[in-house]
């Protein structure tokens, strides 16, 4: 059984590897396409794609590797994990993504924080991050319930898919956007577009959430192996 503060850490690393590969890679990306959007985009890609099978892989069997706060709020409408984890994981999250942000930049010689001027906003980008969204978390619920085991890999494919269908090239993650925002670099988000993103993503994750318990209707009694089967400490 993990501890709470077992499966925290888990969340914390995890998260902050992956926004280290989101920014690290649209840094490089950017560098080595000499001014080829298309090139940078898919170097940015395919790294935060290989990346999230990675960590979800590592990271699962400890904390469920959900990485992501929209999939925390999700688990614990559906019984995975008490209401009472949600903000330590969160925290966790969103102290993972900005540490990994600043492990980005000092690992470019860049500074450690630089706020975003990537503009990002309109009802186009709002709208593609419910689409985004909703579409992981139907991921994550649909191949949960069934597939255990090809949750890493779905989702990784999903992502690398969703940078490129809809406009705001995917973000899908609270934790995420607001890391990216401490980043004017490729990846980067304005801080005043960050409310909006942030407000699709629960939105569209939570839409998602209840489109599927009505498509699975044991869902809720299976909640805890999302991402990935993984033990709960109830006695902290």
């Amino acid at each position: 059984m993990k501890t709470l503060n077992t499966r925290v850490v888990a969340e914390f690393l995890g998260t902050a590897f992956l926004v280290a590969a989101v920014v690290g890679s649209g840094i490089m990306g950017e560098r080595l396409a000499a001014g080829n959007v298309a090139i940078a985009l898919l170097a940015n890609t395919i790294a935060t794609g290989a990346v999230l099978v990675v960590l979800i892989l590592t990271f699962g069997p400890i904390s469920g590797a959900h990485l992501n706060p929209v999939v925390t709020i999700a688990d614990a409408i559906e019984g995975g994990i008490s209401w009472a984890e949600t903000l330590p994981y969160t925290l966790a999250q969103v102290l993972g993504g900005t540490s990994g942000a600043i492990a980005a930049h000092l690992m470019f010689g860049l500074r450690i924080v630089s706020l975003s001027q990537h503009a990002r906003t309109g009802p186009s980008q709002w709208f593609s991050e419910f689409v985004a969204t909703f579409g992981l978390l139907s991921v994550i619920w649909g191949c949960s319930r069934t597939r255990t085991s090809v949750v890493p890999f779905a989702v990784g494919a999903y992502i690398t898919a969703a940078y490129w269908f809809t406009a705001s090239s995917s973000f899908a993650n609270p934790a995420v956007t607001v890391a990216r925002c401490m980043s004017d670099t490729f990846a980067g988000i304005r801080p005043v577009d960050v409310p909006g993103f942030v407000t699709a993503q629960f939105v569209g994750g939570i839409a998602a959430t209840i489109v599927f318990r009505w498509l699975v209707p044991n869902l809720q009694v299976r909640a805890k192996e999302v991402l990935i089967a993984h033990d709960l400490d109830q006695n902290h």
